[in-house]
């Protein structure tokens, strides 16, 4: 099975929180990716979002766009309106060849104000997921017809956090939306990664390996901590840095016989952990994993 390793930018720049950033370009961003061994990166901020521009950049370092989030306001909003908001970047994606649009669901969602405590996340009746689910199916059917399908990612602090609103989200959704798996998400909403994997295998179209220390989540406040306070406290990191067993994960994945992009997600203060020594210590730990899962690693 065949295996490739990409990685996020928002180890380097945090969407979020911007002072969470370090001060380098486009280019010392991909070609610190690069050094560190990664062949894919996802977008961010400072991605110009055309290929005429981007293209060449990204060919100097050998680097391809192997995904980037998309802020979905469907759990409110109307699918028509969404279908405009995506399409510059669907069109952008199509033509940078990427595996698929990371849908974030951000109506109602918590995760980019720092006064919500984790306590106050938004919470829906399994009616109100139900809706929500045939509206996500209907939109990224829609996507996929269009060339560029989604990836749903299930995220802490919004609609869908936790294994029990992941499986209602799947119970009456459809293939037409297929699922990002992020570990490090899921394990702080306190579900079981592998139980998780085992469920929903056969929707899970993209994997974001971001580790956790879980020292630092099971001492957060959550009546008064935010999921921006966690992130500054250091509650994600790179694969080999945490406490997640990506050896088992990876195995549990290759024997369904996921392949795709692996792609290291991991947003960390970068002057705390700087971002090309993390970046190599997380290829380092996917490729020992790989390795012990049987995987071939492809450019």
């Amino acid at each position: 099975m065949k295996a490739k390793l990409g990685i996020a930018p928002i180890a380097w720049w945090n969407d979020d929180l911007e002072e969470l950033s370090d001060d380098v370009s486009l280019e010392e961003c991909l070609r610190q990716a690069s050094v560190a061994g990664f062949t894919g990166m996802e977008t961010g901020r400072r991605f110009p979002m055309n290929m005429a521009e981007l293209g060449p950049i990204l060919d100097r370092y050998g680097i391809s766009v192997c995904g980037g989030w998309f802020s979905g306001l469907l759990l409110d909003g109307d699918i028509e309106a969404e279908k405009d908001r995506i399409r510059t970047q669907m069109d952008f994606f199509i033509a940078a060849g990427a595996p698929c649009i990371v849908y974030g669901e951000t109506a109602r969602s918590i995760q980019g104000d720092r006064s919500k405590p984790l306590a106050t996340k938004p919470k829906l009746s399994e009616d109100e997921i139900r809706v929500y689910a045939h509206k996500m199916t209907e939109f990224g059917e829609w996507c996929a017809d269009r060339g560029m399908p989604l990836a749903y990612h299930h995220h802490m602090a919004a609609a869908i956090e936790t294994e029990a609103e992941l499986d209602q989200f799947m119970t009456h959704s459809g293939d037409g939306i297929p699922l990002l798996f992020d570990a490090g998400h899921m394990a702080f909403a306190g579900g079981d990664v592998l139980r998780v994997i085992d469920k929903h295998h056969a929707r899970i179209s993209h994997v974001h390996t971001k580790d956790v220390r879980m020292h630092v989540i099971d001492a957060l406040d959550r009546s008064r901590e935010s999921f921006l306070d966690a992130v500054v406290k250091g509650a994600f990191t790179v694969p080999g840095d945490g406490s997640l067993d990506f050896a088992a994960i990876v195995q549990r994945l290759a024997a369904y016989g996921y392949e795709g992009w692996f792609v290291v997600e991991a947003e960390q203060d970068p002057k705390v952990s700087p971002p090309l020594e993390m970046a190599k210590k997380g290829h380092a730990e996917l490729m020992r994993v790989m390795a012990l899962a049987e995987y071939e690693v492809v450019q």
